[in-house]
C-alpha cells in the first residue's frame, strides 16, 4: 500500500474504532446493571435517584451503545450519551474531597465532550449512517 492510501484510510478507521471503544463502555455498564440489578437499584437510591429510572439508564446505555457501535443514528445516540454522562457526573461524582470521585467526574465530563465531537462529526464512512443515511444525516447534508 502506498502512503496516500494509508493516510486517506486513517480518518474513517479512527471514527469506527473510536465509536467501538466508546460504545463498549456503555454496553458493558448496561450489562453489569442488568446482572446486578438489585445492587444497581441500591446504589442509585443511595444517591437519591428513584429506582424507576434504572430501566431508563440501562436502556440508554444498551440502546445508544448499540446505535453507536453500528453507526446508526449516531448523532442522536451521541447527544443522548453526552447528556447521560453530564447527568451521571452531576449526580454520582460530586464529592470532590474524594480523589476517586474527582477522577470519575472528570472522566464523565471528558466522555460528554467526546460524544459531542461524535455528534458534530457523525459516524464516519464505516457506518450504517454512511450506508443508509439516517434522517438526521440527510438533514445535516442540506445546505444552510
Amino acid at each position: 500500500m502506498n502512503g496516500p492510501l494509508n493516510i486517506n484510510m486513517l480518518p474513517p478507521a479512527a471514527d469506527a474504532a473510536g465509536r467501538v471503544l466508546l460504545a463498549s463502555l456503555f454496553l458493558y455498564e448496561g450489562y453489569v446493571k442488568l446482572r446486578g440489578y438489585d445492587l444497581a437499584v441500591q446504589y442509585a437510591v443511595a444517591y437519591g435517584v428513584p429506582a424507576v429510572l434504572l430501566p431508563v439508564a440501562i436502556a440508554t446505555e444498551l440502546g445508544c451503545g448499540t446505535l453507536l457501535l453500528l453507526g446508526w443514528q449516531t448523532r442522536l445516540a451521541a447527544l443522548a450519551l453526552s447528556g447521560f454522562c453530564l447527568v451521571t457526573a452531576a449526580i454520582f461524582h460530586t464529592k470532590f474531597s474524594d480523589g476517586n470521585q474527582v477522577l470519575h467526574f472528570a472522566k464523565d465530563i471528558a466522555l460528554a465532550g467526546a460524544f459531542l465531537f461524535v455528534a458534530g462529526r457523525g459516524a464516519g464512512r464505516f457506518s450504517l449512517d454512511a450506508r443508509f443515511g439516517g434522517w438526521l444525516e440527510q438533514a445535516m447534508r442540506q445546505p444552510v
